[in-house]
């Protein structure tokens, strides 16, 4: 029979519903019955598509004796990280707090008032190779709860206050100044201390995708045209694409490596990282002038559009990293490996390919006894993860083919697999829909059409993929009644009101929808949800934005969190988004918005080592001291001449600068009534006409594809030289 979390919407609690343990969902039942039998609290933080999740349920959540021990002494509370972000915040402050490290599953005891007082991560269920045991960790503080309870108590309580403190707001965000320009030159090289020059990435294994760090260093290369910073995003990312961490069949990037050369992946794909990856790829491309990371970043996001994309338009969360192994009947039952879905054989390629074989197997570094070296677990042996371990002259030269011959079968050779991958069960999908992971979406979508305008190679246009899911979110998630945004949707139901991070994504994913598609609904929505945004989260006081209202009073405390991690935090993104704002107003508006970006980055660690902290609210930092610019292109959306100014300034990169095509006659009348200064714009004898500006004052128009470029390439030759 189910226990409570059968009733709940969570992929993550539904996956717990069938276990031996007598689960409570978060809520005031299991704090009033935790209460009243005098019980401490275990709760449990995880996620549906989280490996090791998977591992502890098996070991232990469905383990008799476990769930005894847990059903008589305890009050077992779950909780899904991506659904109640607050929570895990607050929690996974404690474990890293008191153990120095944190992860999922979290595991955490709490007082009744959820006052946390013990935690950790992963625990095996019996006590193994020195570590402790999860059924003897369970035992020894039910008896401490018994015997020296008030000492917990007062630990407890203790350790809350010390959180508060330390969580509490840093540095005021009122009077003072903005950080010398000096931090953002020596967080550079913060990240040149530890780049792996070999593999690239930062520092050694594991390795993370964390987009926020190449964002702040491409922002830096523009600003002042630091090539080191340059070269250390183009190795990163090159590194990535040709590694295991991509999928080479299906497009996307998994979660992490296991190893430093990015070869070894952990094998979930998380929605977050499509977004954040194909954002950084569009970035490069533009930067390094190389069109093959644009080609990277379509491809994630025909992924995305193929296997993560609800019916009606908006985003599922994520693919497990777990499957059934090829062979066996996908039954409910069947064991569950990592990476199932996505390894291969040797024989496997051999049968599939036949005498093309041996070009796949070096293409792909396929080797007879399997290329997985550095292993921990010893899950993949004898099996292949794809990575590009070869170019193409020279597979020719070890095959001892010819160019042609090779090209030939490598050109048709992703369909085939892909293919034959299509009938091997999928990984789990969690299906909710999530706002502020879909406002990351929209925004890769969008920035697509942007870097890419009207391109023909591209399978759909990303700006209607863009639209459709910004039109979920505002039928399915925006609650207009009450002006407030959801956080999450699945099966028909949206509940749970939206976090700071939710408004600050999804106003980034509509500022960029705008300027790609021109309706200035989505501005509209962008400066409401942004009201609403300031008004619930938003400190007076010191500055910044709270990562909660406040309204929730289970939650123990109102953090305002800096990090950028896996996801930017809700503050970077919004002084980003306050940036934008201000250049798709009127200079009348523009200052309220710059007032709350000086307010916010006075709260900037003065520390260049916290560079690596907080990269996204660097980069926020290098763009505010930039000249940022804004092009207005006049002329109609399908024109050639349009498209071909559009280009131009698509082949610049500009972090920071805005750019909309806006049609004369009525859509420009609803532009200027947001935008005055677009108003007194017209074209050229009647041709598409560009209309270069920086803060409002603007440059000869232009109607040349020449003469814009001329013009760009003054202003970001004065960017450099003013850095």
């Amino acid at each position: 029979m189910a226990n409570r979390l059968g009733l709940e919407p969570s992929p993550y609690l539904l996956q717990h519903a069938n276990n031996p343990v007598d689960w409570y969902p978060w809520g005031e039942e299991a704090f009033t019955c935790a209460r009243e039998q005098d019980r401490p609290i275990f709760l449990s933080v995880g996620y549906s598509t989280c490996h090791w999740c998977h591992v502890m349920e098996h070991e232990s959540f469905e383990d008799q004796d476990i769930a005894q021990l847990l059903n008589s002494h305890f009050v077992a509370v779950k909780v899904d990280r991506e659904e109640r972000p607050d929570l895990d915040r607050v929690y996974m402050a404690f474990v890293q707090a008191t153990t120095g490290s944190g992860g999922w599953p979290m595991s955490v005891w709490l007082t009744p008032e959820r006052q946390p007082f013990f935690g950790g991560t992963y625990f095996p269920p019996r006590s193994r190779s020195g570590r402790p045991g999860f059924f003897e960790i369970l035992t020894e503080i039910s008896k401490r709860w018994h015997e020296s309870r008030d000492e917990l108590v007062k630990s407890a309580i203790g350790m809350t206050e010390r959180l508060r403190s330390i969580q509490g707001s840093g540095q005021q965000g009122g009077p003072g100044h903005i950080p010398d320009l000096e931090i953002l030159t020596a967080g550079v090289r913060e990240y040149a201390g530890t780049f792996d020059h070999h593999a690239g990435g930062f520092g050694q294994a594991p390795k993370f995708p964390r987009p926020a760090e190449l964002f702040f260093l491409l922002c830096e290369y523009a600003r002042v045209g630091d090539v080191e910073a340059r070269h250390m995003v183009l190795e990163t990312l090159r590194a990535m694409a040709l590694g295991g961490i991509r999928d080479h069949v299906g497009g996307g990037f998994h979660r992490y490596s296991v190893d430093a050369a990015w070869r070894v992946p952990h094998f979930e794909k998380m929605l977050y990282d499509q977004a954040q990856l194909a954002i950084a790829f569009l970035e490069t491309s533009q930067a390094a002038s190389e069109p093959s990371f644009a080609e990277v970043a379509l491809d994630t996001l025909a992924y995305v559009r193929r296997e993560l994309t609800h019916p009606d338009g908006g985003f599922f969360s994520a693919e497990d990293a777990d499957s059934v192994p090829p062979g066996l009947t996908g039954g409910s039952n069947q064991p569950k490996t990592e990476g199932a879905f996505y390894v291969w054989g040797h024989a496997e390629i051999e049968q599939l390919f036949g005498e093309g074989a041996e070009v796949i197997q070096l293409r792909y570094g396929i080797e007879v006894e399997g290329n997985a070296l550095e292993d921990p677990h010893g899950e993949f042996t004898g099996k292949n993860i794809l990575y590009l371990g070869h170019g193409i002259d020279d597979v020719a030269r070890l095959s001892g083919r010819s160019t042609e011959a090779v090209v030939a079968v490598l050109d048709s050779a992703r369909a085939k697999l892909f293919e034959a991958r299509a009938v091997r069960q999928r990984p789990h999908l969690d299906d909710k829909v999530l706002a502020s992971w879909n406002g990351l979406m929209i925004a890769a979508f969008a920035r697509a059409a942007r870097v890419r305008p009207l391109d023909d190679t591209i399978e759909a246009l990303p700006v209607e993929t863009a639209t459709r899911a910004a039109q979920f979110l505002r039928e399915r998630l925006w609650n207009s009644d009450r002006g407030i945004l959801y956080r999450r949707f699945r099966d028909g139901r949206a509940d749970i009101d939206g976090f700071a991070e939710d408004y600050a994504f999804v106003i980034w994913g509509l500022l960029e929808l705008f300027q790609a598609g021109g309706d200035p609904t989505w501005l509209d929505w962008a400066k409401q949800l942004q009201q609403v945004q300031d008004r619930l989260f938003w400190d007076d006081v010191d500055g910044g934005w709270f990562t909660t209202s406040g309204a929730d009073q289970t939650v123990l405390l109102r953090l305002k969190e800096d990090y950028d991690g896996a996801e930017p935090s809700a503050g970077s993104v919004s002084v980003l988004n306050l940036l934008t704002l201000a250049h798709l107003s009127g200079p009348d508006d523009a200052g309220q918005y710059r007032d709350r970006v000086d307010r916010t980055l006075r709260r900037l660690p003065v520390s260049p080592q916290l560079s690596r902290v907080v990269p996204m609210m660097m980069a926020a930092a290098s763009i505010h001291e930039s000249r940022v610019s804004q092009l207005i292109i006049l002329g109609s959306r399908s024109a050639a001449s349009t498209v071909a100014l559009q280009r131009v300034f698509a082949e610049s990169f500009m972090p920071g600068s805005v750019s909309l095509v806006v049609e004369p006659g009525v859509h420009q009348d609803a532009v200027a009534d947001r935008m005055p200064w677009v108003a007194e714009m017209h074209q050229v004898n009647g041709q598409s006409t560009a209309y270069l500006c920086q803060d409002f004052a603007c440059q000869a128009p232009v109607t040349d594809p020449e003469a814009l470029r001329a013009q760009l390439g003054t202003v970001t030759a004065h960017r450099s030289s003013a850095g």
